[in-house]
């Protein structure tokens, strides 16, 4: 005896209803903005002191922390493994997940890892456990980029957010973006200023031009902002205080046209207090240099080569094959090494410069004196040393190199652009 044909679509009209409320609770919980975060386990690993030589391969590339921890940077997550000199990516010490919003880049300084998203919200984790330490409200960033699977410009270069150390020791973080800039505390994320500008994003690395006429470079040693405005005339090279947001020096190189184009130098990673400038007409290589002070900049031909790097002082470059270190105030020459040819400037460090020859040795040298610090080749199993370099970084002793296949194709997917699955090999020097 069966049910009523009312009570039948009753029954079904219910059955209908719990399965459409099950359907958009699934639904809410995959897609409703989220954030997971899985803190460390174990105890904060000690700092390591391995033998110089390569270490291993990663499929990723690192931001070495506090010389303890290895941070990358996934589409949606930002993550760190332990050891730092692992041969391998291992399991990992800490993650942390947004959902809907990208990773758009990561910045540390000390314990502190600062990430921000696609949506401008920027969250500070404590590297020594994985979890939150602050939350702050930023402007969202300029334009989108295109980031390869290793994620080395979300972690080596990221654009649109710095870190910059004032006088008195205070760190600030700053968050630019298309129309506004913001800078919080490191210490907690409290506000300090913010500014509504128009910002340009910086060409190449498959941005999107946003309209403006602003382009945020880098954080100086003494705690600015540098910034090239073009808003209002002839583009001129602007010096914001880190803390208080008051614009200082405004400044022209003498003879310069209409349009600048201007590349900070001896900077640490993500283009943070960088001690130098290099300024240039558009397509132009043959730039100016300049060190970075409390005034305007003061003349340092020494920094005019396109490749030249600041390391303490010591204007570095290649010259015909040779590396050369020259005074980079006075211009006076150092040393050279005449015993070394057809090398080429990978990538420096404070008390490192790091060269690349021809056959892929890498060669460490003290930048102050050019005595060798370590020299092996960049070779790891069985993937031999036929491959290009792509983008490099080093710290904390360390260095990280992607490597491509030969001939590099800029234009090819993933899989034909890089040597292997796991293209990053890292040493110690």
């Amino acid at each position: 005896m069966g049910f009523p044909n009312g009570r039948r679509r009753i029954a079904a009209a219910v059955a209908a209803l719990l399965v459409a409320v099950a359907v958009a609770a699934t639904v809410y919980r995959v897609l409703a903005p989220a954030e997971v975060s899985t803190p460390a386990r174990v105890e904060y690993p000690a700092a390591a002191s391995p033998t110089a030589g390569v270490i291993g391969r990663l499929p990723v590339a690192p931001l070495i922390v506090d010389g303890r921890l290895r941070v990358y940077a996934a589409h949606r997550q930002v993550y760190a493994d332990r050891p730092v000199d692992g041969r391998y990516r291992t399991t990992p010490y800490w993650s942390y997940r947004r959902w809907p919003a990208a990773l758009d880049g990561v910045v540390a300084s000390g314990t502190t890892v600062v990430t921000r998203w696609s949506d401008g919200r920027l969250v500070a984790l404590d590297a020594r456990t994985g979890r939150v330490a602050w939350r702050a409200d930023g402007p969202a960033p300029a334009g989108e980029r295109s980031v390869r699977r290793t994620g080395a410009a979300t972690v080596w270069d990221p654009r649109g957010i710095f870190v910059a150390r004032a006088s008195d020791g205070r760190q600030v973080v700053l968050a630019v973006g298309a129309q506004w800039m913001r800078a919080v505390d490191l210490a907690d994320g409290r506000e300090l200023w913010r500014s509504h500008v128009t910002v340009t994003v910086p060409p190449g690395d498959g941005a999107d031009a946003a309209a403006g006429c602003r382009d945020a470079l880098g954080t100086t040693g003494s705690g600015q902002l540098i910034v090239v405005d073009s808003c209002a005339g002839p583009a001129v090279v602007e010096f914001r205080d880190a803390v208080t947001g008051a614009v200082g020096v405004r400044w022209r190189p003498p003879g310069a046209g209409a349009e600048l184009v201007a590349t900070p130098v001896g900077c640490g990673t993500g283009r943070t207090g960088c001690t130098g400038l290099r300024t240039a007409a558009p397509g132009d290589d043959a730039g100016r240099g300049w060190l970075l002070g409390p005034g305007e900049p003061v003349a340092a031909p020494a920094l005019d080569g396109p490749d030249a790097e600041l390391v303490y002082g010591t204007a570095v470059a290649v010259v015909d094959g040779v590396p050369v270190g020259r005074s980079a105030r006075t211009g006076a020459q150092l040393w050279r090494r005449s015993d070394l040819s057809r090398v080429r400037l990978l990538a420096v460090q404070p008390d490192r410069v790091h060269l690349l020859t021809e056959t892929n040795d890498l060669l460490t040298l003290d930048p102050a004196t050019g005595a060798q610090r370590s020299y092996f080749a960049l070779n790891v199993g069985s993937d031999g040393i036929g491959w290009a370099p792509g983008a490099a970084y080093a710290a904390d002793g360390f260095v990280a190199v992607e490597r491509l296949r030969k001939p590099v194709d800029p234009t090819g997917d993933d899989r034909r652009y890089y040597l292997t699955s796991e293209p990053l090999i890292l040493a110690a020097t």
